[in-house]
C-alpha cells in the first residue's frame, strides 16, 4: 500500500473530488479532516441557501434534509475507506444499509456540519460505521451506515 495514502490526514475538495464518483448537487461534503486510516474522520458540510434542495424544502423555512445528512455521513466514511483501498484502478462505493437514524434538530442555511464517522466493523470489501451530525457541539442527527467498495 501506498505510504502517502495510509498516513492521509485531511481531504480537500480536490482530494474529495478524486475519491468520490459524486458531484454537485449530489456532493455532500467539502473536505475531511482528522482522517485516522479507515477508522475515523470528520466530513464537512458549508450549508447554504443557494443550494437546490431549499427551492423545495421549504420555500420560506429553509430545512436541510435529514437524508441528505445521512448521504454526507457515507460519503464522509467512502473518502475514508477508498484513500485506504486505493490503487491504480477508481472504485465505487455502493450503500448498503442505514441503521438507527435519528434526527434531533433542524440544520439551516449558514451552518457547519461536521459528520463524525467512527467505525463499526471491516470485513473484506465492507466497512461499518457509527455517524454523528454535529452543529457548533450539537448532535443534529445520527446513524449507523454500511458500503461496499467495487472495482465495477
Amino acid at each position: 500500500m501506498d505510504e502517502k495514502v495510509t498516513r492521509l490526514e485531511a481531504a480537500d475538495i480536490a482530494a474529495v473530488l478524486k475519491y468520490l464518483p459524486h458531484r454537485y448537487p449530489f456532493l455532500m461534503i467539502d473536505r475531511v479532516t482528522d482522517i485516522r486510516g479507515d477508522e475515523f474522520g470528520i466530513g464537512i458540510k458549508n450549508v447554504t441557501v443557494n443550494e437546490p434542495q431549499f427551492m423545495g424544502h421549504f420555500p420560506g423555512n429553509p430545512v436541510f434534509p435529514g437524508v441528505l445528512m445521512i448521504e454526507g455521513m457515507a460519503q464522509t466514511a467512502g473518502v475514508m475507506c477508498i484513500a485506504m483501498t486505493m490503487s491504480s484502478k477508481p472504485k465505487n462505493v455502493f450503500f448498503m444499509t442505514i441503521d438507527k437514524a435519528k434526527f434531533r434538530k433542524p440544520v439551516l442555511p449558514g451552518d457547519t456540519i461536521e459528520y463524525r464517522m467512527t467505525r463499526i466493523a471491516h470485513r473484506r470489501t465492507m466497512w461499518w460505521y457509527r455517524g454523528e451530525a454535529m452543529v457548533r457541539g450539537t448532535m443534529v442527527a445520527e446513524a449507523e451506515v454500511g458500503a461496499m467498495i467495487s472495482d465495477a
